[in-house]
């Protein structure tokens, strides 16, 4: 079989968004700056690009800023805004378990005199707003939070921490990184408080190279890329016709299944979790955490059907984070690639540069396992049978691996 799990990391590009970007490519190819009439065409797929993510996330288009991916994204809101607020204030509040595009524009900011204060997550990936608030000073100028964690898929209560920073400090600017959230959920960044807002197309089936940041009206925020002044001066430089065009395409043919694509992945996640932890019968792994998802002293090997499921619909529908036990994770995950199965040992994003994980180190999960855990990603594109090969694929293996791996 050939069975892709590493959603998390990328997704295979849909063909109505190719379809259009083909078009823009080879017939609508003009510069969106030029003032003829193959410009004007340009401009106008921009226009309907911008108009169709205002509409989405209910905000004005002039709010919608395009970028080259989340990475961009996250940087310039959090450089921008810093650089932009640095008079009123040089304190920032993130996470301890926040994605590398946003914890090293962070230590870059720690170099140039901002103080950087890093909350602490708990054993279950959440963070507790009466404590976030507890960091808020006079000076914070930003608080930076993802909104669903990219390694472990844990779910944080965006609304509840907003409302808890703004109480104590209403000119603190809120950004959520919401590459792993958006279009999965539904977000309205005005009815939940947000000033800044990240997404990334490639994260739901849109091209790699592209994304946008919601920039509040009247947000103070600083350039971080200079040049022709495109997008109000935001941002310059020539935007992505064709990729724009995709991303777009590709959000809309989500959104028109939203809710069937979470049902069908919470399905699918519930069964391959129920499959390792041997609650459908076919037996446990000895051992095995998923992590994320249990309280400290929880026996996972007696959980009830219902609890199980309560606990998998408060974390994201796409990602489960699995720890085996005494199997390292990158030898693992090439004895299930011989078997057709792709699957990540973490955020791929910094793949290349193989180290623990901060956010399995973040949330508590003991020093045996740091090195053994593997991310399984969905898509609504897998299905049951590809979930039932996995789970009868791992608990083969393992025992297999482990031999070797004692020798």
């Amino acid at each position: 079989m050939n069975i892709y799990l590493d959603n998390a990391a990328t997704t295979k590009l849909s063909e109505r968004a190719f379809e259009e970007m083909k078009k823009a490519f080879f017939d609508m190819y003009g510069n969106p700056s030029s003032l003829h009439d193959k410009g004007v065409e340009a401009s106008n797929l921009l226009k309907k690009s911008r108009s169709f993510f205002a509409n989405v996330l209910k905000c004005e288009e002039k709010e919608i800023v395009f970028t080259s991916g989340g990475t961009e994204s996250n940087n310039m809101a959090i450089i921008g805004t810093a650089l932009a607020n640095k008079r009123r204030g040089k304190h920032i509040i993130t996470t301890n378990f926040e994605h590398a595009s946003v914890y090293n524009p962070m230590l870059f900011l720690e170099k140039e005199g901002f103080e950087i204060t890093f909350a602490a997550a708990d054993r279950m990936g959440r963070l507790d707003p009466d404590y976030l608030a507890s960091l808020v000073r006079d000076d914070t100028i930003l608080v930076s939070t993802m909104m669903v964690n990219n390694e472990v898929g844990s779910v944080l209560d965006i609304e509840a921490l907003v409302k808890a920073v703004k109480a104590k400090n209403p000119q603190t600017l809120y950004h959520v990184d919401a590459i792993q959230g958006f279009p999965k959920y539904k977000i309205v960044p005005k009815k939940l408080g947000i000033d800044l807002l990240s997404a990334s197309s490639h994260k739901f089936r849109g091209p790699k190279g592209c994304g946008f940041i919601y920039i509040k009206n009247k947000t103070k925020i600083s350039p971080i890329i200079f040049g022709g002044g495109q997008q109000h001066d935001l941002r310059s430089g020539t935007e992505n016709v064709p990729g724009i065009v995709g991303m777009t395409e590709a959000a809309s043919e989500y959104i028109e299944k939203q809710q069937e694509n979470a049902e069908k992945m919470y399905a699918l996640k519930e069964r391959l979790i129920s499959g390792l932890l041997g609650l459908n019968g076919t037996g446990s792994i000895e051992g095995i955490r998923i992590n994320a998802l249990f309280e400290e002293g929880d026996d996972p090997g007696n959980i009830d059907a219902e609890t199980l499921k309560s606990r998998i619909r408060a974390t994201a529908c796409h990602i489960v984070s699995v720890s085996f036990p005494k199997a390292r994770s990158e030898v693992f995950l090439h004895v299930l690639e011989m078997k057709g199965i792709r699957v990540s040992s973490g955020s791929a994003c910094s793949s290349n540069h193989p180290a623990i994980s901060g956010s399995l180190k973040a949330i508590g999960v003991p020093d045996e396992y740091l090195d053994t855990t593997l991310r399984f990603s969905l898509s609504p594109d897998n299905t049951e049978e590809e979930i039932d090969y996995v789970i009868s694929t791992v608990k083969n293996e393992l025992p297999t691996y482990m031999q070797f791996f004692r020798k």
